[in-house]
């Protein structure tokens, strides 16, 4: 496990907790890592909601299919990031949603109810645990909430507009790199992809971006 400690540190779960005491922690929460295949899923919809992710290498997207078999992407983690926590936490009997790598992966699974059920060994940073995992809840809740507004723009025109924006806000610059390719940002934004590249292709012809790839500069 302690090779895996650098990027715990980064983790919002051990915020405040102390290196030294990382190996008593997962061995008293039973984590457990996970090798997983890119397009494999690390949880499926309909299985049980009990466990927390945390990402090593690789990503994952947390994803929804409709009945139809259109998928909407919900959101991506990376190393150091935590997934399902929000399903966990609300105690719900099964995932509503698929979480799947999208590059050969390896995650730490840890059972909910060991970190919010505070252990006999009365362990110091425990506490410390529990309020971060709610916090991170809660920050899960606000992004949720920056997509809805997202989504709730009328068109693909400014569906694309006000994401490329946030994502400014979030990069702090007017130059910034996306997570998604294009069909997973259709996907993100619930768009039809030929509609999307049409509007970006647009955007860039009217000035309003620079695009490479996945590199996008917004022109003022």
């Amino acid at each position: 496990m302690e090779k895996y400690f650098d990027i715990l540190s980064t983790c919002s779960l051990f915020e405040k907790v102390g290196r030294d005491n990382y190996d008593k922690m997962l061995r008293c929460f039973g984590a457990r890592i996970v090798n997983i295949k890119k397009g494999a899923s690390v949880f499926h919809e309909g299985e049980a909601a009990t466990k927390v992710g945390i990402v090593l290498t690789g990503t994952v997207q947390t994803v929804q299919d409709d009945y139809f078999g259109n998928r909407s992407i919900l959101s991506m983690a990376g190393p150091g990031q935590l997934f399902a926590e929000g399903f966990a936490c609300a105690g719900v009997e099964t995932m509503p949603v698929s979480v799947v790598a999208t590059a050969d992966s390896q995650v730490m699974l840890i059972d909910c109810s060991h970190i919010m059920t505070m252990c006999h060994n009365a362990c110091a940073f425990h506490n410390q645990m529990i309020r971060n995992l709610l916090h991170s809840v809660a920050q899960s809740n606000l992004q949720l909430n920056q997509k809805i507004e997202i989504l709730s723009k009328r068109t693909t025109r400014e569906k694309v507009m006000a994401y490329l924006m946030s994502e400014a806000k979030i990069h702090g610059s007017d130059s910034f790199s996306i997570p998604y390719d294009r069909q997973e940002l259709a996907d993100y934004l619930g768009v039809e992809r030929s509609a999307m590249s049409a509007v970006i292709g647009k955007l860039r012809d009217d000035g309003y971006i620079q695009v490479n790839r996945r590199q996008f500069h917004l022109m003022r």
